[in-house]
């Protein structure tokens, strides 16, 4: 990936959803105006999810997700299906593509339900309008069998594909204020001293995802970064010159950066950040004091949400196993998630442990906090248990008062 690429996981996902040859693909191609997604007659072309990033301003970078048909047949059609559901998880905007010539279906009205009790905006796409006779009754009828957003097209002459995407501008909420990284904890012109460390598990030749993500957050709040190692931290704060805002490390150099940064200087990390930014802070603080209460043969998931090559002392598979056995001094039972799998059986899980999120979206994230507050089943961060576990936690949350408060709480 391109340094200048936006990132999946920070584009609006818009996902289609319908039945076999309802035009889902064409939509995408009508939308991006490129042969993007493969079209044919044969029902079912479209098998796993198809990602498409594009921009679409003013929103700005987004992702079209084409989805298998909602009435595939057979054991692998209810594979696809099943696939095809997962997406909700990390939609947000769903288009329900509808075929005008012949009208709702119960796959069409079961999908509408899912996105409604999700609470995602939702707007039902009438396709094939070249091929059907629209009058005043026809219209009259699908709005009363819809209480959603309708608009009419055809993906063939492209009418009503710019009606199409002026919907969907209207219906993306533009949450940029609310979920910066960090650019509401700095003004313009702070320093903010960034620790990234760089050892092993570190890419070659570039830095991690939320450090670069970080960086630009702080460019655009007119903030200065300044990027040093662990080992130089302390000799890059005393020649500043001018008090740092806040330092920012990597969860793994923790208690170096702690001894090193002076109490009178606010200090987190971009995993905490990330808690945040792409999940809910206080629900993950809340997870962090079941580790107290876990027993002996309690299941414990590690759950990331990308895949990469495993090192020998893995920060998910070995360091946080071995801190949770010492500091518990239980017999625990871990298991391990990765990528796009979160897990179908929340409930057996005694504390979920998950990544920064980074390569997930917000709504994908938000999703699979929802899913263990369902069963009750609490979930922390790999930044809030790494600060727990090593004893810093409440310097940790100092940026975030509310945060905090809830940690103090007894």
């Amino acid at each position: 990936m391109s340094l200048n690429d936006t990132p999946r996981s920070e584009r609006v996902h818009i996902a289609l959803f319908g039945m076999r040859n309802a035009g889902k693909s064409s939509i995408i191609n009508a939308i991006t105006n490129q042969e993007t997604a493969i079209v044919s007659e044969v029902k079912g072309t479209t098998t796993d999810p198809v990602y498409k990033a594009m921009e679409i301003l003013p929103i700005g970078p987004c992702v079209l997700i084409d989805t298998a048909g909602l009435d595939d047949e057979g054991e692998l059609g209810e594979l696809r299906k099943k696939k095809t559901l997962e997406v909700l998880n990390k939609t947000n905007i769903a288009l329900v593509v509808i075929d005008s010539s012949t009208g709702l279906t119960s796959q069409d009205k079961f999908i509408i339900q899912q996105v409604k009790a999700k609470k995602i905006p939702v707007i039902a796409v009438l396709n094939k309008m070249d091929i059907t006779l629209v009058n005043d009754e026809f219209t009259e009828d699908i709005k009363k069998q819809l209480d959603i957003p309708i608009v009419f097209v055809s993906s063939t002459t492209k009418k009503g594909i710019k009606e199409l995407k002026d919907k969907i501008i209207s219906m993306t909420t533009v949450e940029e204020e609310k979920f910066k990284i960090l650019g509401d904890l700095i003004r313009p012109g702070d320093f903010v001293v960034l620790v990234t460390p760089i050892d092993k598990a570190a890419p070659k030749g570039r830095l991690i995802l939320p450090q670069q993500q970080t960086i630009r957050d702080i460019l655009e709040s007119d903030a200065i970064a300044i990027v040093t190692k662990e080992h130089e931290l302390k000799e890059t704060l005393e020649n500043l010159g001018k008090k740092p805002s806040l330092v920012i490390t990597d969860s793994q150099v923790f208690l170096k950066v702690a001894a090193d940064t002076p109490k009178d200087i606010p200090m987190t990390s971009f995993s905490i950040l990330f808690a945040r930014y792409k999940g809910d802070l206080v629900e993950l603080i809340k997870g962090v004091k079941a580790v107290e209460k876990l027993k002996d043969g309690d299941k414990v998931l590690v759950s990331e949400g990308c895949t990469h090559h495993q090192q020998s002392d893995d920060i998910g598979r070995v360091k946080i196993p071995r801190w949770l056995r010492q500091i518990t001094g239980k017999q625990l039972i871990f298991e391990y998630t990765s990528g796009v799998t979160f897990t179908e059986d929340v409930k057996k899980y005694a504390l979920i442990i998950h990544c920064g999120a980074c390569m997930l979206n917000r709504a994908a994230m938000l999703n699979r906090i929802d899913a263990a507050k369902e069963f009750s089943v609490p979930m922390v961060n790999y930044g809030i248990l790494i600060a727990y576990v090593q004893g810093i936690l409440d310097r940790a949350l100092e940026p975030f008062p509310l945060a905090k408060m809830l940690w103090e709480e007894e």
